[in-house]
This record gives C-alpha cells, sequence and structure tokens, in this order.
C-alpha cells in the first residue's frame, strides 16, 4: 500500500503542528506508523491522500450515522451558504434546532448551543455548580468529558483520594475539587459523598462510555446514580457527546430509562460540523445568562451552516426511526462475524456492543470499567489495527476507542470487514 503522500504531508504538518496533528488520537501513537491524511469521503468510505480506497467505521468518531456526505446534509450547507456562513445575531434556525432537541429528548427542556463537547461539558458543570452554590463534582475513571482543566485528571491511590492532574498546565485547585469514583461501582460513589457531604454539585458520567472501548452502564448501577443525585441534591449529567442520537433517538438515557437532569450534544447535532449543546431541567437552564446569573458566551454559538447540518441530521431521524432498527441489524450481524472469528481461532476477547458503537478487547475477560479494558493488550491491538488497514478497512487507531456502523456500510462491505476481521487475527495471534 503506497502510502508516500501521507508520509510527506506528516512532515510538513510537524513543522508547524504540534505533532503534526490537531487532535492527538489521530497521530497514530498507540499504534505505530504515520496518519494517513484523507482527502474525501462518501458514503461508507474514505479516501487517502495516495487514493488508496478505505471503509470508514470511524465516522469523524461517530457522527457520520448517515455515512460520509449524505445529499440531504449537502444540501442544507448549500442553502445556507447562499445566506451567509455566521452573523453574530440570532437566527431562526437556532430556534428550530433547540425545539427538535427537546421533541427527540425529553429530559431535555432546555438548550444553549455551543461549539464542541468540551464546551458543552464544561458549562454544564458550571451550570450544576451555579445552581447548587456547590464547588465538587464526580466524575468516573476511564470516561472522557473534554480538555476542560478539572476534566484531566485521575484517581491517584483510589476513588476515595483527591485527584491529581493528569497534564501539566492542570493547577491542584483544579483537582482538589474533581474527585473520581470507579465506573459501574455504586459503593465508590457512596464513600466519595460520605466523604464530602452536602459538597457535591454534580455526577458527570458518560452513559455509555465511548473513550475506555464501549462500556455501557450497568442497570443497576445507573438507577443507584440516580437515586444517590435525588437524595443528594446532586445535578446528574449525563455525557451523550457521542452517545446521543448516535445509540438511540433518545439517545443512552432512553436505553437505560434514566432522565438526567443535564445532559450535553455534540457530533451528530452538527452533522459532522464542529458543534455542541448542554440542556436539561428549566429551572437548571434559566439560571444561565442573560436570563440568570451563570454566565456562559461563544461568538459562533448557533452557527447557521452548523445548526442547518444538525437540523438536517436530527429531522432525518425523526422521519425515518426505522434507521436504529438498521443500524442495529448491521451492527449485529458485524458482531456476529467478529464472535465466529474469535471462536475459530480459539480466542474469547471481549466484545461490548450497544447499538451502532463497538469494541473488541484485546483481553480474555468481560469488561466493565476501566480497569478492566486497561488490561487490553495494546501493542497486539496496535499489530491488529495495521493489519487490517492493509485490506482497506479503517479503524479507530487506538484500542480504548470505538467502532461505528452507519446505515452506509452494505452487507458487502460487512461481509469484507469480518473476512479481514478474521485474516487479521490469525495473522498477528
Amino acid at each position: 500500500m503506497n502510502i508516500e503522500n501521507s508520509k510527506n504531508l506528516f512532515e510538513q504538518a510537524q513543522k508547524r503542528i504540534p505533532g503534526g496533528v490537531n487532535s492527538p488520537v489521530r497521530a497514530f501513537k498507540s499504534v505505530g506508523g504515520n496518519p494517513l491524511f484523507m482527502r474525501k469521503g462518501m458514503g461508507s468510505k474514505m479516501i487517502d491522500a495516495d487514493g488508496n480506497e478505505y471503509i470508514d467505521y470511524i465516522g469523524s468518531w461517530g457522527p457520520h450515522i448517515f455515512g460520509h456526505n449524505p445529499p440531504f446534509i449537502k444540501e442544507a450547507l448549500l442553502n445556507q451558504l447562499e445566506n451567509g456562513v455566521s452573523f453574530g445575531a440570532p437566527t431562526e434556525i437556532e430556534i428550530r434546532m433547540a425545539e427538535l432537541i427537546a421533541e427527540l429528548v425529553p429530559s431535555v427542556e432546555m438548550v444553549r448551543m455551543v461549539n464542541s463537547g468540551t464546551e458543552a461539558t464544561m458549562s454544564a458543570i458550571r451550570a450544576a455548580r451555579g445552581f447548587t452554590g456547590r464547588e465538587k463534582f464526580i466524575k468516573f475513571e476511564g470516561c472522557y468529558h473534554g480538555h476542560a482543566d478539572y476534566f484531566l485528571i485521575k484517581t491517584g491511590s483510589g476513588a476515595l483520594t483527591l485527584g491529581v492532574p493528569t497534564s501539566p498546565g492542570v493547577t491542584k485547585g483544579n483537582a482538589a475539587d474533581t474527585l473520581t469514583a470507579d465506573y459501574n461501582d455504586l459503593d465508590s460513589v457512596k464513600k466519595i459523598l460520605q466523604r464530602n457531604k452536602n459538597e457535591i454539585a454534580a455526577i458527570i458520567i458518560e452513559p455509555i462510555a465511548g473513550n475506555m472501548g464501549v462500556v455501557k452502564m450497568a442497570d443497576q448501577f445507573a438507577i443507584g446514580i440516580r437515586e444517590l443525585c435525588d437524595e443528594e441534591n446532586i445535578v446528574l449529567i449525563f455525557d451523550e457527546v457521542m452517545t446521543g442520537f448516535r445509540v438511540a433517538k433518545g439517545g443512552a438515557q432512553e436505553i437505560l430509562g434514566i432522565k438526567p437532569d443535564l445532559s450535553t450534544f455534540g457530533k451528530i447535532i452538527g452533522g459532522g460540523l464542529p458543534v455542541g449543546a448542554f440542556g436539561g431541567r428549566k429551572e437548571i437552564m434559566e439560571r444561565i445568562a442573560p436570563s440568570g446569573p451563570i454566565y456562559q458566551a461563544g461568538t459562533l454559538s448557533g452557527n447557521p451552516l452548523a445548526m442547518s447540518a444538525g437540523f438536517a441530521a436530527l429531522n432525518q431521524i425523526k422521519n425515518n426511526p426505522a434507521i436504529y432498527a438498521e443500524l442495529e441489524k448491521k451492527s449485529s450481524y458485524l458482531e456476529s462475524g467478529f464472535k465466529e472469528n474469535l471462536k475459530k481461532i480459539g480466542k474469547n476477547y471481549a466484545m461490548n456492543r450497544t447499538g451502532s458503537m463497538m469494541c473488541m478487547f484485546f483481553v480474555e475477560e468481560d469488561v466493565t470499567d476501566f480497569k478492566s479494558a486497561f488490561k487490553s493488550n495494546t501493542k497486539l491491538y496496535g499489530k491488529y489495527f495495521h493489519e487490517m488497514l492493509k485490506r482497506g478497512i479503517y479503524l479507530a487507531p487506538a484500542q480504548f476507542e470505538a467502532l461505528f456502523v452507519s446505515a452506509a456500510h452494505t452487507e458487502e462491505e460487512l461481509n469484507k470487514t469480518i473476512k479481514s476481521h478474521y485474516e487479521a487475527l490469525k495473522t498477528v495471534t
């Protein structure tokens, strides 16, 4: 496979862009080799700078539920381009987007548009702090909520200790207010609450984690978290930047049957363009400026291009509810093929899937939290990744990321992927 143009572009990029990329996972650090530079995406496929074609299972890390560059999103963008790309003033499409999100996600009574998932989660935490008058919050090991300072925290010696920064530039002050619990372990949450009585403003969690591979909240854990938040007057925040409109029309909260107080969104609500949003209970959201004292702002928030693309995507979901049955059928087919391959080679690697999000872990035990996910053989995943790449299958260049199936993937492509999976596994194991 010739990737000379990608190599040349990466050399050029490293001279002006830190690490040669604008988001770290793209650099192929955890799988080895040089990143591929993409030139075009259509349907289920991407074409790189050297003309190599790949069946894509990243889908821009989740938003391309309909595949790359679908006609209805392209049409929406072209129509908006005729009228302008940014005004710094209100537009009607922002209202229609807010109404549509609230219609599709019952827990959302009001919503504020922002420009990224990080901005959404950061703002949701501020809203929870402002609403409760408390400063500390609980997050979970293995959950990623963007790169705001107080999210880049790990537990240190355990769930009961104060956090310590995991990135230079994050202050100890930020770390002190961030408490980290163990995913799917309700006791770890209870112990933190006992030690910080009436000090916790929020609990934020990915209801289906997508950044330690794919790991879903256990049903009883989800129920327990909701009950604890009600008992302690804590704001429950579901980070649905990845799962919102991806795993179900109403997101992971629809699957779990749990109503959070606030939710954050991104990915699909921008139709592939940079966008984010946070929303939820009216009594909390009405405290956001200018209707309340909790300040949040963004010059390009509600950008008409992003809103037009996102509105087209959400409308397609609203008017075509059968898409989730289609995605389930395709994703289940792929999962079954992968599991059959594992049987053939005598391996029992963990497979986690919820809807159109899936992950195969190179570890032969159940993966239910960060600690079990972290046992995966990442070096073996790197070899597997490159074997799949040679066969024209583009997966996440990291073990601890999700595989995304889109409506654009055909049965023929799924079969090719299953065959390539078997060949790759035979080669590396």
